[in-house]
């Protein structure tokens, strides 16, 4: 369906479901002081922080979109991954556990699954950096306002904010006593509730408790063992204390601790390859070619445990009246266990995959601020990072797996397993092939250390132009270490040398059969049918067979584990208030995000570094760094041990306007990032490299138009024209539904919409005494993008969220919802099927969910 035509649908449907139009709160801001507060004049004037100082919005030349507390409400959104229903610049996915999330805006993008890769959007909670995507999926708990600031913001965020940024900013503690209480139940068995209390303990001293649990049942039948996947079942406590010993000195303490225990999650079969012949025969079953499907098979549920929890403070001190300093220091911790049926049949194909993984950050900024009455200002700031991340995983080989490679080799797999023992010398006390409990151990450990310095100065240069400068000036260091290993003796059988050790010679000169008129080299040839004996190599057809092969672990010789970055970013802009009512700006920018790290069984050694082949061939490989250290490996393989650092350009350009009962916001931008950190998800592991250079052009636009104060209607739409200028190192799928190297300069990157319009609207009707009927309605419409590289697998997602609520002047509210209710059908994602070669598998779309809640705030 046409854009066109699904815009009218998206207009008829908000129209039946609450009679308006409108998201909520949607500005142009910046905002990095979670203490500043959001206000609101006569004139709906809307004070942020922008630039890390307070401006109003209309004065701040930053392109982002602000969410209310009351539309978070009204949509009944839970967290971040909600979120995306209300930002259209934002697309957020899960993947394969509760603990991966995937933040992208303007098209940009990355970090999810692959603890070692440092996420391209920032998520800042209350000021304090959440590093990886585990820390940032929690429910959203007393919430103030969302930013999405969009863009390059490395100047004052510093390395991780090439794409841009989400800042979250809750309430803090209030000096008068007050609260909340809301429980909501809907469809699947769904119950939040959610609970707050603040209020003074002395003159000075203020505190807030919070608390919320949600839990539901999932939405994915895994039909052969009777349970339920994609649950929820999660819960957090968050408590403050907000010192105010004067006017000049403010104090803010944070703690919390949030844990998460779900199965998840469920996955469908989108092609059934080759191999599904081979899975029927062991007596597993797969929902075969139902990509929407919501039944999925597994012979163990895939268990998610994650605790989240962390400290910080944050101190501001106004030193003078025009100098104020800032202090914010954190400490934060993840702790993640997920074992998954990552073959996702109910044949015991993989009988575990799991991951345990700590995460342990550290963080602190000191900056200082001026607030002159002149024509100059500055910021100036530093900002410390320690983060520690070990990993210990396993995948083993389940009670099915020896007699699927069998059945896959048509029998020779098994037959042939004595001989390949005798030429190899490997003796009877060794397993049997592709046995129950065989696999590959992984344990990484990975420290990352960065500081930087930054700053900003403002010249007021007429009443009307401001010009602004930025500098961030950013070091990091990285050390990795890996200790890894395979049980799978049959996966590092060199293959080649085994024909050796077979008298297959290496190589047969020209003319030693009739009509031959070149050399042949039968280690390195498969057979074929009718080939003459001695003249192929017949044990090459195992080699799809060998899935878990040594492991090169590093730091070694050849390769250090440590990668050494360090960047300057800047931001050029000129700001011009017209009038009162209408104000533009111009802006240069750059980012930047520093060397991430394949924490995964894909990380390999760099084809500089290594020449894959086996000694027994001929011609034999060429010298290379880790063959002439002696570090060489059988079925040893190249690819990347990390992808180098991304460097972003923004030009932009904008207008903004406010005027009575009327505003919009308007960007013109390109943004380019070079080197690119390219993350695909090739089954167990992960394709990681970068593209030399990826872009986009694009346009955002936010409308919001109030015929009166009751009625507020919103219109949203961003165009994004993404291209990858050059990558030459990318990856695909190919025609047999395997993912190869694949040069992807000129395609468009996958996973981005070229069109994304958000319509809503909230109405509030007075019913008397004080009493109030609210009306809310949101709709998002993302236009068909590309799934994955090579497949003709294609998206469009729509979601419309709808709210009737009636709020009593004594504080009680009684709301029914529903979220998703067009219930669109989609894959978010599609990858390689786990030891499947030739299947798809993918993430089927979440259904309908509707319900009631009940809300008393005191």
């Amino acid at each position: 369906m046409k854009l066109g035509n699904r815009l009218i649908k998206a207009t008829m449907l908000s129209t039946i479901s609450i009679a308006s139009l409108g998201l909520g709160t949607i500005a142009h801001a910046q905002d990095t002081a979670p203490q500043a507060e959001e206000e609101a004049s006569e004139d709906d004037v809307i004070i942020v922080t922008a630039t890390k100082r307070e401006q109003t919005l209309q004065d701040v030349p930053i392109s982002v979109s602000v969410t209310s507390a009351e539309t978070i409400e009204r949509s009944q959104v839970r967290d971040l991954i909600d979120l995306q229903t209300l930002v259209p610049s934002l697309k957020v996915g899960q993947l394969q556990s509760s603990a991966n999330t995937n933040f992208i805006i303007r098209g940009f993008g990355n970090g999810a699954n692959n603890s070692g890769i440092e996420p391209s959007v920032g998520v800042f909670i209350d000021g304090v950096y959440r590093s990886r995507s585990a820390a940032q999926i929690g429910d959203l708990a007393n919430i103030q306002r969302v930013e999405v600031l969009r863009g390059p913001q490395s100047t004052l965020f510093g390395k991780n904010a090439s794409a841009g940024i989400i800042s979250i900013v809750t309430k803090e503690p209030q000096f008068e006593f007050g609260g909340g209480v809301e429980v909501s139940y809907g469809n699947y068995d769904a119950m939040v509730v959610k609970a707050n209390v603040t209020g003074p303990i002395a003159d000075t001293l203020a505190v807030s408790l919070e608390g919320n649990y949600n839990k539901r049942d999932g939405y994915v039948d895994v039909v052969n063992l009777g349970t339920k996947s994609n649950d929820r079942d999660r819960w957090g406590v968050r408590g403050q204390i907000l010192w105010e010993p004067s006017d000049l000195v403010k104090v803010r303490l944070i703690a919390d601790y949030d844990k998460i225990n779900e199965i998840c999650c469920g996955v469908a079969n989108v092609f059934n390859g080759p191999t599904g012949a081979a899975i029927a025969a062991l007596g597993g079953n797969i929902d075969r070619n139902d990509p929407f499907s919501l039944e999925t098979f597994q012979n163990f549920e895939s268990v998610n445990n994650i605790k989240n929890y962390g400290f910080s403070g944050q101190v501001d001190w106004d030193l003078t009246d025009a100098i104020s300093l800032t202090s914010i220091s954190a400490y934060r911790a993840v702790r993640s266990f997920t074992n998954q049926d990552s073959d996702f049949t109910s044949a015991d194909l993989i009988g575990n995959n799991q991951a345990d993984t700590a995460i342990n950050t550290y963080t602190q900024e000191l900056r200082v601020a001026s607030d002159f009455d002149g024509m100059f200002n500055f910021l100036l700031g530093g900002f410390y990072f320690k983060e520690d991340i070990d990993i210990a995983s396993q995948l083993l080989f389940g009670r099915d797996f020896r007699n699927y490679a069998n059945l896959l080799s048509g029998g020779a797999y098994i037959a042939n397993e004595p001989l390949l023992r005798l030429l190899n010398g490997i003796p009877a006390t060794v397993a049997p092939f592709g046995s129950q409990g065989l696999g590959r151990f992984e344990n990484f450990a990975y420290k990352n250390t960065a500081w930087s310095i930054f700053g900003q100065v403002d010249l007021e240069l007429t009443d009307g132009l401001t010009l602004t400068g930025g500098f961030n000036y950013t070091k990091d260091r990285k050390a990795v270490a890996s200790n890894n290993s395979t049980t799978d003796t049959f996966s590092t059988i060199d293959l080649v040398q085994t024909a050796a050790n077979a008298g297959i010679p290496g190589t047969i000169p020209a003319g030693t059969f009739p009509g031959q008129t070149t050399a042949l080299f039968p280690r390195t040839t498969p057979c074929t049918t009718g080939a003459p004996a001695g003249t192929c190599n017949p044990f090459l057809g195992f080699r799809p067979l060998q899935f878990l092969p040594a492991f090169l672990n590093f730091p070694n010789a050849v390769e250090s584990g440590k990668t050494r970055d360090s960047d300057l970013s800047y931001t050029l802009r000129a700001n011009y208030k017209f009038s009162d009512r209408i104000s533009g700006y111009i802006t240069y920018a750059t980012g930047f995000k520093a060397t991430s790290f394949n924490l995964s069984t894909d990380s390999r050694p760099f084809p500089t570094d290594f020449i894959p082949g086996s000694p027994a061939q001929v011609p034999a490989p060429a010298a290379s760094p880790i063959r002439s250290a002696g570090l060489a490996l059988n079925n040893l393989t190249t690819g990347t041990r990390f992808a180098g650092p991304e460097d972003a350009v923004v030009y932009e350009l904008g207008l903004k306007g406010q005027f009575d009962g009327f505003g919009f916001n308007l960007a013109l931008f390109k943004q380019v990032l070079k080197g690119f950190q390219s993350n695909v998800f090739s089954g167990t592991g992960f394709v990681l490299g970068n593209a030399e250079k990826q872009s986009t052009r694009g346009m955002e636009i936010d409308a919001t138009i109030s015929p009166t104060r009751d009625l507020n209607f919103t219109v949203s739409y961003t165009y994004l024209d993404p291209k990858f200028d050059k990558f030459t190192g990318g990856s695909a799928f190919n025609a047999g539904n395997n993912i190869v190297p694949t040069d992807l300069t000129g395609r468009t990157p996958t996973g981005i919409s070229k069109h994304s319009v958000s319509v809503g609207g909230t109405y509030n009707i007075e019913v008397g005494g004080g009493n109030r009927l609210v009306l809310h309605s949101d709709y998002q419409l993302n236009s068909a993008y590309q799934i994955a590289q090579g497949l003709p697998f294609k998206a469009a997602i729509e979601s419309l969220n709808a709210s009737v609520s009636f709020a009593m002047e004594n504080g009680f509210e009684l709301s029914l919802w529903g979220r998703n209710l067009t219930e669109p059908k989609y894959n978010p994602v599609i990858f390689a099927s786990v030891a499947q070669s030739g299947s798809l598998s993918g993430y089927p779309p979440p259904p309908r969910f509707y319900g009631a809640s009940a809300k008393f705030k005191f």
